[in-house]
């Protein structure tokens, strides 16, 4: 049986985030990055684009996070500086040449003590048929957990392995939409292709939700804390990251 439970639940358990330096990796609308926040983390979160870092930017107010573009791949940190390395559903969506490189990353700008939080979603149940029909995630998984298996060829040795289950809520179609299209915006035009079968979909799976049209579904979810493997490691503090943050700036301005 998986305990059902919320992400910032496990991840608070597992990686103890609370007054430690946290990255989180493909960080969407800033959701987590504020809870960690929140928790008494401090917290860069990292995303591709200006444009993906909108609405993180805009949700923020004020919450002491930082906000950095850069991608798992391509981590815009220097060696040594965080002590948890968070990749919440975002490890499939690394390039699958590209994976192993990421954890790499994250190896790389990690303290000697640090932790790696891989949370990844299962392909199974109702959710994964409904969000299938947008986008059929099934290969990008399985590659997900295969570079999570091959961790160690990164400097990783796994730590703990954790099943759990959350509960999706989404307010109707066009709550679905926007939650599939602010992952990934080229999303939009398969979700127009296919609506019709989207809706038929939606109301013949899953439950009832808290408001009327509304509905909730159950999604197996599995984590693995990784840590440095013994022998390797940066000690650099995290001043060294606002420097990357600050040179980052100058480079962009064309300074």
């Amino acid at each position: 049986m998986r305990e059902r439970a919320t992400d910032l639940a496990i991840l608070e358990r597992l990686a103890r985030p609370a007054g430690r330096d946290v990255v989180d990796v493909g960080c969407g609308g800033g959701a987590l990055t504020r809870a960690l926040v929140a928790l008494g983390a401090r917290v860069i979160g990292i995303e591709v684009s200006e444009d993906q870092l909108a609405s993180a930017r805009a949700s923020d107010a004020g919450s002491g996070a930082r906000y950095m573009i850069g991608s798992g791949q391509s981590l815009p940190l220097d060696d040594g500086c965080a002590d948890v390395v968070v990749f919440m559903r975002t490890l499939h969506h690394v390039p699958v040449k590209e994976m192993d490189r990421a954890l790499t990353e994250a190896r790389r700008v990690l303290r000697p003590d640090g932790a790696i939080h891989v949370a990844e979603p299962l392909p199974e149940g109702e959710w994964f048929e409904l969000t299938s029909i947008v986008e059929d995630e099934l290969e990008v998984r399985r590659a997900a957990q295969a570079a999570v298996e091959r961790a160690a060829a990164s400097g990783l040795s796994h730590h703990r392995r954790v099943e759990y289950e959350i509960v999706v809520e989404v307010a109707g179609v066009e709550g679905f939409r926007t939650r599939m299209v602010a992952v990934d915006p080229t999303r939009a035009a398969m979700f127009e292709a296919r609506r019709d079968e989207v809706e038929s979909t939606l109301k013949r799976l899953g439950e009832p939700g808290s408001a009327p049209g509304a509905r909730t579904f159950v999604q197996p979810m599995r984590v693995d804390l990784l840590s440095a493997s013994r022998g390797s490691g940066g000690s650099a503090r995290w001043s060294n990251c606002r420097g990357a943050e600050q040179a980052r700036s100058r480079t962009q301005a064309g300074e």
